[in-house]
């Protein structure tokens, strides 16, 4: 179903007339996203600010990213920063630039007083830099004053990112903190981003904070590298974990490195074998043409009633089917058996299978609570119990499960599928610690609205409050969750494991 006013938004003139009227209808900002494979330079020839607090640790490792990224990178503040730049700078011909921010006139005029004579909103006089992106190394802050490094460097140049733009906050996690002072210092750059993804979410941008253990410096990269491309689109407000528990296995596989130090940028799941359950259509259908665009090859698991639907999905990727139904007790089994059979095992294991039955709990029977759990939860539970205890994950591997934000924020309607999708987060809790020493990540991707056949069935009024009650106005598309579960499955990942992340345009709902 399409979007009307997302639609309506493209045109330019329709914009302008909306906004003259002052009509109180939002106007979404049509979202960039990516085509084709992954890029070796994801960010070829973007401007990117960078800016650190005093005592900053990760610099050299942003400066890596940047530079091997294609990025351009515009350093503000102290020169010495400029030092981290200086040896991938002149070996990639990119050398960083300063920018004094004290150079650049603030527009600080409100964004809804009218243009013109007298006042009101104006342009800045400068003709300062256009950026894609602003990173921020806020890893040196460790009290409530130190803080104020956010608003220095932000509050001068935060309006001149370009549309669908990104922002990265990388900093400690306050579990780690000494002092309280730190912790609630650590802690507090979470509310930071999740505000500025809410500011600047009608721009189609968004913005990251990046939690980043002390030991774990070597797996940003591959992070960084996805918050900052296009493939993050509909990711937004979120905080995610970086941590070196999952143990960095060699990788004997055809094309693959377990080497966190340098994973592959191309082709990175060339010669992996992904389970994929509920890949007939939908999420699992755009997810599976994006894994095997990555080299992967496919097994396309869903209910033998959709065996047209996903033999021509597994033909379009060259991909193969395993049609199962995952509530039969005996699908475990069957899955463990063909997996053995015809690849010897399986690298990645994405649970993205899963079915609503909506009632008020008052009206609910118990076959619609019974299906929900069953399918939701349980099979996920025996499906990897059996294929872990059978030995046929293999070590360096993934398990990523499809959550909800309903599991975090609960849903009037959805108890049962509520309490199915929080139980996958408590899974993949569990799963990530008992696995990490075998280098396996598990992870949960907890989507927000996304524009599917579930959704188009919505009542109206509904639906269209699930698409603007979020930081950037809109829908997801399939794609959008398939690009994350699609980053999950890759060596740069490796830093990944336990976390919960939401992929929902930066909804006001939930945590």
């Amino acid at each position: 179903m399409n979007d009307f006013l997302l639609d309506l938004g493209k045109n330019p003139t329709a914009r302008k007339v909306i906004k003259s009227l002052g009509l109180p209808l939002p106007m979404p900002q049509q979202l960039k996203r990516a085509r084709g494979p992954w890029a070796a330079r994801p960010l070829q020839d973007r401007d990117v600010i960078v800016g650190a607090s005093a005592g900053g640790a990760l610099m050299p490792i942003i400066a890596t990213t940047l530079t091997t990224a294609g990025a351009n990178p515009i350093v503000v503040g102290d020169r010495e920063l400029l030092a981290a730049f200086a040896e991938t700078g002149e070996a990639y011909g990119r050398p960083a630039a300063h920018l004094d921010l004290s150079s650049l006139e603030v527009d600080t005029s409100s964004e809804h007083a009218p243009k013109g004579k007298g006042g009101g909103k104006g342009k800045a006089r400068d003709r300062g830099p256009k950026p894609h992106a602003l990173v921020f190394d806020a890893t040196g802050i460790s009290t409530p004053d130190g803080l104020r490094a956010l608003y220095e460097f932000f509050h001068p140049i935060i309006r001149r990112v370009t549309r669908c733009g990104r922002v990265v906050v990388l900093g400690r996690p306050p579990q780690a903190a000494q002092t309280p002072e730190a912790a609630a210092a650590r802690a507090g750059l979470e509310g930071f981003v999740r505000s500025v993804a809410k500011e600047i979410g009608k721009h189609g941008s968004t913005a990251q904070l990046l939690y980043v253990d002390e030991g774990a410096e070597a797996r940003v990269a591959g992070v960084l590298r996805f918050a900052l491309s296009v493939r993050a689109a509909f990711l937004t407000g979120q905080p995610l974990h970086i941590t070196a528990r999952a143990a960095v296995i060699a990788d004997a596989s055809a094309g693959g490195s377990g080497d966190a130090d340098a994973p592959p940028w191309v082709r990175s799941l060339e010669g992996k074998v992904v389970l994929l359950t509920g890949a007939a259509r939908g999420i699992g259908a755009a997810t599976a043409k994006l894994l095997a665009d990555e080299g992967a090859h496919v097994v396309c698991l869903d209910r033998p009633q959709d065996d047209g639907l996903v033999s021509r999905v597994a033909r379009e990727i060259g991909g193969s089917v395993l049609l199962a139904d995952v509530s039969d007790p005996d699908s475990p089994a069957a899955i463990a058996r063909q997996l053995n059979q015809e690849h010897g095992g399986v690298d990645i294991v994405i649970h993205n299978a899963g079915v609503t039955r909506d009632k008020t709990l008052a009206r609910m029977s118990a076959d619609k609570w019974e299906q929900t759990i069953d399918i939701n939860l349980s099979a996920v539970a025996r499906i990897t119990r059996i294929l872990i205890e059978g030995e046929l994950l293999r070590d360096g591997g993934r398990v990523i499960c499809l959550s909800s934000v309903a599991g975090i924020a609960g849903n009037m309607g959805q108890t049962n599928y509520a309490a199915s999708k929080a139980g996958i987060i408590g899974l993949v809790h569990n799963l990530a610690e008992q696995l990490e020493g075998r280098g396996v990540t598990v992870n949960a991707v907890a989507p927000g609205f996304i524009e599917t056949r579930l959704t188009a069935a919505i009542p109206v009024m509904i639906r269209e409050a699930g698409r603007r009650l979020s930081a950037l106005g809109q829908g997801g598309l399939p794609r959008d969750i398939g690009d994350v579960l699609t980053f999950l499955s890759t060596p740069q990942a490796q830093g990944l494991t336990g976390n919960i992340i939401r992929v929902c345009g930066g909804a006001l709902i939930g945590a």
